[in-house]
């Protein structure tokens, strides 16, 4: 397993990431402890939570039961000192406040989310999606930034926020900080809020990312590659499409998420199905498990990217594993590029 830097911060860290979104609701503590062990075994050293899960669905009686998973995990291993564990604390939100992220609710839940994962500090913090909204998670069709505050009140707020991340950072409780689900002009205030205030800059931003979503690919690419940025990538295989499992929705296993979760959060669209079918047809033709060529390709992207990946068992999890030392030639990456180029935006 390949080790890097995020961002240009000094954790070093497996160019994979573990997910962990749907433990306590579709997968079980038992189950979750199982892929922590594997992971660590195939040399990842890298966890991803937040404090809103699990997800499948995301119900408030629910929120932080995947953080007190990995917390009786590290409880029962004693091996905490072994991983970089990122978590990250909600924007507004009906499932756990509404009042978003200002100085004191940064404090507040990242003190909840550390007794929940049994631990002294946090690795990487970030921010879940911005207080002012987001054009991630399908919302992109109908973006709308003038219903946004003013702008003088979102620096405002991140400024103070700055101010507290860099106390936390002093205090010990976070190693570095970083976004999720921002914009460009986002991380750009971000970075020079930090440069005002002196405080912590962002190392990371953690956005969709795959052969069919790849809205990162231009003005959030040049932006990351020029200030040092690291894209943590979720839904890699595009909720599991991507593994071919769905046949065109045809056949669904009724444990499946998208079983259980309908239209995979606006995924599934006309468009979708024959999307995969290309790029399944790529893997077929040159005899590559479509979920490695996957991931492998991420890692090619001309930007810093580390891929999350996430499975409903250790068997499924190895396949994505599988995909960080797969080499793909040139011609498999001419032929993802021109099915890119006949279905550029599936969803």
């Amino acid at each position: 397993m390949k080790m890097r830097k995020i961002g240009k911060s000094d954790l070093n860290v497996s160019e994979i990431c573990l997910g962990t979104m749907t433990w306590g609701s579709q997968d079980s503590l038992e189950n979750a402890h199982a892929q922590i062990a594997h992971a660590k075994e195939q040399g990842i050293n890298f966890m991803d939570t937040a404090e809103m899960y699990p997800v499948n669905p995301v119900r408030a009686e629910t929120v932080g039961d995947t953080e007190e998973i990995i917390g009786k995990y590290f409880a029962q291993s004693g091996d905490r000192a072994d991983w970089v564990v990122a978590t990250k604390i909600a924007g507004p939100s009906g499932f756990i406040s509404q009042e978003g992220i200002t100085p004191a609710t940064l404090e507040a839940r990242l003190d909840l989310s550390l007794k929940r994962l049994q631990t002294e500090y946090v690795d990487l913090y970030q921010l879940h999606w911005p207080n002012r909204g987001s054009y991630h998670f399908r919302q992109h069709w109908s973006f709308d930034p003038r219903t946004q505050p003013a702008k003088e009140e979102i620096l405002d707020n991140m400024r103070a926020v700055n101010e507290k991340m860099a106390d936390l950072q002093k205090a010990g409780k976070v190693r570095e900080f970083g976004t999720s689900n921002e914009s460009v002009w986002g991380m750009t205030q971000w970075q020079r809020v930090a440069e005002e205030t002196g405080g912590p800059r962002m190392q990371s931003i953690q956005n969709e990312y795959s052969l069919m979503c790849r809205l990162y690919d231009t003005d959030m690419a040049e932006f990351a590659v020029h200030e040092g940025v690291t894209l943590l990538a979720y839904s890699v295989l595009a909720c599991g499409m991507l593994s071919g499992k769905y046949h065109g929705g045809t056949t669904i296993d009724p444990d499946s998420r998208l079983a259980v979760g309908g239209g995979l959060g606006g995924r599934v669209t006309p468009q979708a199905w024959p999307a995969v079918e290309a790029y399944m047809q790529i893997a077929k033709n040159h005899g590559l498990d479509p979920v490695a060529m996957s991931i492998a390709w991420s890692l090619t992207r001309p930007f810093d990217v580390m891929p999350i990946i996430g499975g409903r068992s250790v068997e499924q999890l190895q396949h994505s594993i599988d995909g960080g030392t797969l080499v793909l030639s040139k011609e498999v990456l001419a032929e993802i590029d021109a099915a890119h180029r006949a279905h550029g935006k599936p969803f």
